[in-house]
């Protein structure tokens, strides 16, 4: 096995110890191989990034946003001393566990497991990755005797790949592990005890805020849902800082979010005009990789004056992002929240889906045995308690995509 700079042999162990058959390859590019070539991501190409999978070929779907993310935050890694596979392989990972219909779905599975310990795209990302996607198994003597440890991911992978990492709190909406999975996320996290995430997973989290605002504004202006002029008048830039603070918090001062939202607008590379044309195209491309350049080199240049040139890792570091370009990057997600998630017709639409979900889980709660396909009604036999039961037919609904829940949604009503 290839050895791994900056990280010791703890980081790279797994809950269960297998042999690397690959000995050119490192611990870290075993992880990723294994993320790849799972199911789970496979799925996230037919699930809903911001605009709806499979209605046009242009916009981003959960896989491509996934991949993206990954190739920024595998840059950024590397310029600041991660191993880029191991960063490489946490951004392809944060998404696994969202469901069909995006956040949509997220906050209806969520209703529907209230009493079982809601539902988290973050914390069932973490129960795909530790049980759900196949790959191991732990021995009859081993930590969870004759079960599916999922990818069996080293423990740095898994660290990197949690956003965040606690339990559920009443005084929190954001969790990154279930009850249920308790087990394996107390080894990954190997005696801390704080909520502090490692050096990898801020590189990861960063390069999934710049991923998804650049590109879901791209997808907004090659959809004609987004009004270029909106950052022009103050009207236009009031409506976007009002979303801003709704979604993203108070914290977000309105006069910093009015500077942030002229200063995009001032650059070379704001489009005046969209219309579909090829050179059109070409420059809105060009918006796309500024923005993502302006905001990943931001955050390097900053941590590198904070902590000089050596290499960072794990928790000898924390990413340092300017409040500059946070407000940039809040700034734009707040435009692609006014003007794709909040369009005229999405809320008619967004109940649909949550109607779907409901009376999709309702419909298999009813007959299990009957309705689960069979890698989730093997995991329903095999489950001891009611609530055990009821978690594996949620697992099976997240499981699901755009186009397969509307199938299945049918074929269990018909």
């Amino acid at each position: 096995m290839k050895s791994l700079i900056g990280y010791e042999s703890i980081d790279a162990m797994r809950w269960v110890d297998e042999p690397n058959k690959g000995v050119q390859r490192t611990e870290f590019a075993r992880d990723r191989a294994r993320v790849m070539h799972s199911s789970a991501l496979r799925r996230l190409g037919v699930k809903t990034q911001v605009m709806e999978a499979g209605l046009d070929d242009f916009p981003r779907t959960r896989l491509t946003h996934s991949l993206e993310c990954a190739q920024v935050g595998r840059e950024l890694g590397a310029a600041l001393g991660c191993d880029p596979d191991l960063v490489d392989a946490a951004c392809l990972a944060h998404d696994l566990g969202h469901p069909p219909f995006g956040h949509n779905g997220e906050t209806a599975l969520n209703e529907l497991a209230a009493d079982i310990g809601g539902f988290e795209g973050n914390a069932q990302s973490f129960r795909l990755l530790t049980r759900l996607e196949p790959k191991a198994f732990s021995a009859p003597d081993g930590p969870r005797p004759n079960q599916s440890i999922g990818l069996n991911l080293t423990r740095a992978t898994l660290d990197a790949a949690s956003k965040y990492p606690w339990a559920r709190r009443p005084e929190l909406t954001k969790f990154g592990v279930y009850d249920d999975d308790i087990d394996v996320f107390t080894w990954v996290r190997n005696g801390r005890e704080d909520d502090q995430t490692c050096f990898e997973a801020q590189v990861m989290d960063w390069s999934d805020d710049v991923s998804y605002c650049v590109h879901d504004i791209e997808d907004a202006i090659y959809g004609g849902h987004l009004n270029i002029d909106a950052m022009l008048s103050q009207s236009g830039r009031s409506e976007v800082i009002e979303i801003a603070r709704q979604w993203y918090g108070t914290q977000f001062q309105a006069a910093e979010l009015e500077d942030a939202l002229v200063r995009l607008a001032q650059l070379p590379s704001w489009p005046g005009t969209y219309d579909g044309t090829t050179r059109a195209l070409a420059s809105l491309k060009n918006l796309t990789s500024t923005l993502v350049g302006r905001f990943c080199v931001a955050a390097q240049s900053e941590t590198r004056k904070q902590y000089g040139p050596d290499p960072l890792s794990r928790y000898a570091a924390n990413l340092i992002v300017p409040d500059s370009a946070r407000y940039e990057v809040t700034a734009l997600k707040a435009m692609a929240a006014l003007f794709v998630m909040n369009r005229e017709g999405a809320e008619t639409l967004y109940s649909r889906q949550r109607l779907l979900i409901t009376e999709l889980v309702a419909a298999i709660n009813a007959d299990p045995e009957r309705h689960l396909d069979a890698f989730h009604k093997d995991l329903w036999l095999q489950a001891s308690s009611d609530q055990g039961k009821s978690r594996v037919v949620i697992d099976h609904v997240a499981s699901l995509t755009d186009v397969s829940i509307v199938q299945w949604h049918g074929a269990v009503n018909a």
